[in-house]
């Protein structure tokens, strides 16, 4: 059984020799033939100098560097492209993701199932901010998008060859793996955990900006839902002009006067612009999106490959 271990990384040089010290003691005893790629985006320290050199002892340690920053969602989508194991695990190097886990996980996936999502039940190390918009972002998007996406799961899982496949196929542009893997479907299996902090160094990822991209790739890439929100309020504002106009037809006609003030005239104007805005911004979000879909352009390309004989 060939298992795939595929490890997105940027600027992790102080994490990668822990991360394989503890990951490779785990996989020795669950098959002897694995193999773990590391996805990286050009990076300015030695992450490269550190693989390679792991990769003089271990042939089964492999690299995928692309030509120009691509972004998580995409190295991980190119992993998954050239991973060959029966099963694939999505992990990252900083160790959040407990490489002890796997020995459950694939337990799991012998059982019979798929997909295999670590939950976390504690993020230690996050601020509340981030937890905040995580939990409301969650909880927005399985009311309004057309799949189920799990709370408080990330890229780190368990997918079987026919899963993977199958994510392949989706050309999207978005990368937003959480999303891809709920359309494709299959049977899954929530195993809970307690995510410990980072073993070293500093997050590359935006706490807050990166958990609002992607939620907004959930929104808008899996529901219609904001556009529909758009009409409504446009019907909303509609009524409410119509009884404005009924009000102040009926202070004209009963003779009173009618103390509306340039303050008022003043919000009504801000409040309309303010609706009208969010309305192009909402189809500026969709239209974006088609574009990129449309060009179609590579979702990455490979520089350096490796350990991939011949490439895919």
């Amino acid at each position: 059984m060939l298992l795939s271990i595929v490890v997105p990384v940027y600027k992790e040089e102080e994490t990668i020799s822990e991360f394989l010290r503890r990951l490779e003691p785990v996989l020795a005893p669950l098959t002897g033939d694995y193999e773990i790629i590391f996805s990286l985006d050009p990076s300015p320290d030695r992450t490269e100098e550190i693989i390679l050199g792991h990769r003089t002892r271990d042939q089964r340690i492999k690299l995928l560097k692309f030509s120009r920053r691509v972004g998580q969602p995409m190295a991980t989508l190119a992993g998954l492209d050239y991973s060959r194991g029966e099963a694939v695990i999505v992990m990252d190097a900083d160790l959040q993701d407990p490489p002890e886990l796997l020995t459950e996980m694939v337990a799991h996936w012998r059982a019979g199932y798929d997909i295999v999502l670590p939950q976390r039940r504690q993020r230690t190390g996050e601020p509340w901010l981030k937890r905040l918009v995580s939990h409301v972002g969650y909880r927005l998007i399985n009311k309004i998008a057309d799949v189920t996406i799990p709370p408080n799961t990330g890229d780190f899982r368990l997918m079987s060859r026919r899963v993977v496949n199958e994510v392949i196929r989706l050309k999207e542009s978005h990368g937003f793996l959480r999303g891809m893997v709920a359309v494709v479907g299959f049977r899954q299996l929530l195993l809970p955990f307690d995510r410990p902090a980072r073993h070293a160094g500093e997050t590359n990822y935006n706490r807050f900006l990166g958990s609002l991209r992607i939620g907004f790739n959930g929104i808008f890439c899996f529901s219609t839902y904001a556009l529909q929100l758009s009409t409504m309020l446009g019907f909303l504002i509609a009524g409410f002009s119509f009884l404005l106009m009924g009000i102040y037809l009926f202070y004209k006609l009963m003779g009173w006067t009618i103390l509306w003030g340039n303050p008022t005239l003043v919000i009504l104007i801000s409040f309309l612009g303010g609706i009208q805005l969010i309305s192009v911004g909402i189809l500026g979000e969709y239209i974006g999106r088609i574009y990129e879909e449309v060009r179609a352009r590579p979702r990455f390309i490979v520089e350096r490959a490796a350990g991939f004989d011949p490439a895919p």
